[in-house]
């Protein structure tokens, strides 16, 4: 069973959560708090399989939290949920390296989200999905790729994934055929050790200077 510990300053909700956890036989919350300060020391002291936090609160906001938990704890597994969707909370989220960010209307889907994150993949809500082509074509920076094997051609993939093409798309952009797009992806998500394009999008936050 995978432990949980709930972070929220609205103790309602914290319980409203806890209630939709528990339900699942594969979840149990084992701790709740309602501050930044409380994440640290309740996962100090618990260390929970998975950390769900707010990130606007009192005392000392869900970002900063994360920064420290993470920082003593590299492999700490975090997912923000929360009502704000500001393109700022995101990008400094992805930057910590945070294993998601929900909104609290997709809590339908939090069960399919915690296992998702135990496994190791990326998730985000579908309104911070639609964000992410803006949000890497505004956060661009040089970054050497050669030193990774890419090819020129790769990187010209690379910069269309990250525009939020599609494979067809890219596909029509370069003259090249779907099979021979797939390809090239799977060589890049080799090449850098990432798991699919949505993480490729992460990295390109990740390495803005």
């Amino acid at each position: 069973m995978n432990k949980i510990l709930l972070i929220d300053d609205d103790e309602l909700i914290t319980m409203s959560l806890e209630m939709i956890i528990n339900n699942d036989s594969d979840f149990t919350v084992v701790g709740k708090g309602n501050s930044g300060r409380e994440a640290i020391a309740l996962y100090d002291e618990l260390t929970p399989d998975l950390l769900l936090m707010d990130i606007r609160m009192n005392d000392m906001n869900g970002l900063e939290a994360a920064e420290e938990i993470l920082n003593q704890y590299p492999d700490a597994i975090i997912l923000f949920l929360t009502t704000f969707s500001d393109d700022e909370y995101i990008v400094k989220a992805l930057k910590l390296g945070v294993k998601g960010y929900l909104l609290k209307q997709d809590y339908k889907s939090l069960h399919g989200a915690l296992r998702a994150a135990l496994d190791g993949q990326s998730v985000f809500g579908g309104a911070i999905v639609d964000k992410l082509p803006t949000l890497i074509s505004n956060n661009m920076e040089s970054y050497d790729f050669s030193a990774h094997d890419i090819t020129e051609k790769e990187y010209q993939v690379i910069q269309l994934v990250a525009d939020g093409l599609s494979n067809k798309e890219i596909s029509q952009k370069l003259f090249l055929s779907e099979g021979t797009v797939r390809n090239y992806l799977s060589s890049i998500l080799e090449k850098l050790n990432l798991r699919d394009r949505t993480q490729l999008a992460i990295f390109y936050l990740k390495h803005k200077h």
